[in-house]
């Protein structure tokens, strides 16, 4: 199993939406590193859910369960998407100052790339966030 991190504007799309519609396609990604990030995935990895520029904080954990294929949002290039469900919401949301304060999760790309919309994860640093957040999975 791999580890993953997806970003998303609350405004444009939230956790609690993202609950409440049970799965949804990743697509939009117009980055071509995440989108082989994207195209990396497999079903059944973890993944965690961030909300970024307004929230800025990891609030759930959802899970690969459709590896990619072609975006249709596309107008034009090859992009790809993938489909994501909510496994749970952490018990305690994982917050950047926290995740830069903390030895293990400091050198998450989220960090060091911070306008990387998919990233890759250790597994050590999934389970870190698990810990932070108090949230068994």
């Amino acid at each position: 199993m791999n580890y993953w991190l997806v970003k998303s504007e609350p405004a444009a799309y939230a956790w609690a939406q993202f609950v409440r519609d049970g799965k949804a396609a990743w697509t939009g990604v117009r980055n071509f590193q995440a989108r082989n990030n994207l195209r990396a995935m497999k079903t059944g990895d973890r993944v965690l859910f961030y909300h970024s520029v307004t929230d800025k904080r990891i609030v759930g954990v959802a899970r690969v369960v459709r590896e990619f294929y072609p975006d249709a949002t596309a107008a034009e290039g090859d992009w790809s998407c993938v489909d994501l469900a909510p496994l749970k919401p952490l018990a305690k949301p994982v917050s950047l100052d926290a995740i830069k304060a903390d030895q293990v999760l400091r050198e998450l790309p989220l960090v060091k790339q911070s306008r990387l919309s998919v990233t890759p994860l250790a597994k050590a640093q999934f389970e870190r966030v698990l810990e932070l957040s108090g949230t068994k999975v």
